[in-house]
């Protein structure tokens, strides 16, 4: 089905993405995003050592927090807000899951509008990455 504005509803949660992030995806994402501190490929960096692992970039999972939102979009609006939190650290070669639902939606100057509350979960459950995301569709 193809996502309206007409068709959602406060409360509506948006289809879940999964990602399982290992070391030669966070590399490629360091080469991306020009991001190379050690904490997120060496895993002999000293702080890597302390923690027991390199941690996944956040810059990560928010552009993965776009995607998710994107894709639940599709061609059918755009996003106009996104903001995240960082709340913890979360590993390579452990799945991350994107999850969202519709907390408002309204029109205002014109716009039909519809704010998200979403994040991204750890394999236990926990929301490591708590964020907020504002939506203009265009029918």
């Amino acid at each position: 089905m193809t996502i309206t504005w007409k068709n959602i509803n406060e409360g509506d949660t948006l289809p879940e993405l999964k990602k399982k992030p290992g070391l030669t995806q966070l590399v490629k994402y360091a080469a991306g995003s020009g991001d190379f501190n050690p904490l997120h490929h060496d895993y002999n960096f000293f702080q890597a050592k302390a923690i027991g692992s390199i941690i996944v970039h956040g810059r990560f999972k928010y552009a993965s927090l776009g995607e998710f939102v994107s894709n639940w979009l599709g061609h059918n609006g755009f996003i106009k807000n996104i903001s995240c939190q960082y709340r913890g650290m979360d590993f390579p070669d452990k799945q991350l899951t994107c999850k969202g639902v519709v907390s408002r939606k309204w029109e205002e100057g014109g716009e039909k509008l519809v704010e998200l509350t979403v994040s991204v979960d750890n394999e236990d459950g926990k929301q490591t990455t708590p964020g907020k995301v504002i939506v203009a569709f265009k029918n």
